[in-house]
């Protein structure tokens, strides 16, 4: 799938990213742009900063040097305030669901858009029947998360960041807790997604995800992103030996 990607601003940027944790730098000096309607899959071996660098895309993690741009915004530049306000453009799913376990799947739909946004609870309603359709779990609005599988609870968890509303979503390993055959109903949902054009930086050990839907692969390792190409050039000439490797590695296995 290359959407075009014809946007002359990039949605996200990163200038010369840094994160120091203690005396371990894990992120080095990285510069790249993410344009509307792309899709990144974050990919390499563990420990190489992916899910930092991920979480320094909406400041989760504050960068120790470099700038964040959202729409030519500097993020990094904001006070708490604004942030916040830009930081709804962005939603964040994470390896583990964090849905409220007291609250139906229907009230952790509508909770932040009538709390943040100031939504209608009647309109929140509506979004939040929506969403589940959209993401299969129609039926499943009055039930409770721990009554749900690993991959229907991910699955809601889509649905709630989508009922912000965002322009960009970030996956951080979003199927990496899930039992094998709970892996697919959600990379489906995420399939859906890229095809009606969202735009997602996704950190993802899922391959065959990568290699179908990505229009772009960004091979990250010893903090820095070695590798950006599509995903036809990157699994079939990996460039770097780092790629090589980390590729017979994975193929192997």
């Amino acid at each position: 799938m290359n959407k075009e990607t014809g946007a002359q601003q990039p949605v996200i940027a990163v200038k010369h990213l840094k994160k120091i944790f203690g005396e371990n730098e894990v992120l080095k000096d990285i510069n790249e742009e993410v344009y509307d309607g792309q899709v990144i899959c974050l990919i390499g071996p563990s420990g190489a900063g992916k899910s930092t660098f991920l979480r320094c895309l909406n400041l989760l993690d504050k960068p120790s040097a470099g700038q964040v741009f959202f729409e030519g915004d500097e993020l990094t530049a904001l006070d708490d305030q604004h942030l916040d306000q830009l930081r709804q453009q962005m939603g964040m799913v994470f390896q583990s669901f964090n849905l409220f376990p007291h609250k139906n799947v229907l009230e952790n739909l509508k909770l932040a858009p009538m709390k943040v946004k100031g939504t209608s609870e009647q309109e929140a309603t509506q979004l939040a029947n929506k969403l589940l359709k959209q993401v299969g779990l129609a039926d499943k609005a009055e039930a409770f998360p721990d009554n749900l599988s690993g991959g229907q609870q991910q699955r809601v968890a889509i649905a709630r960041a989508l009922a912000m509303n965002p322009k960009v979503m970030l996956f951080d390993e979003p199927t990496s807790a899930l039992d094998p055959e709970m892996v697919g109903e959600v990379l489906k949902v995420m399939q859906d997604l890229a095809t009606a054009g969202m735009t997602m930086v996704v950190v993802t050990h899922e391959m065959g995800f990568a290699k179908n839907v990505a229009d772009q692969v960004w091979f990250m390792a010893d903090g820095y992103i070695q590798e950006s190409n599509t995903p036809q050039e990157f699994f079939a000439h990996p460039k770097t030996a780092r790629a090589q490797d980390f590729l017979s590695k994975i193929l192997e296995a």
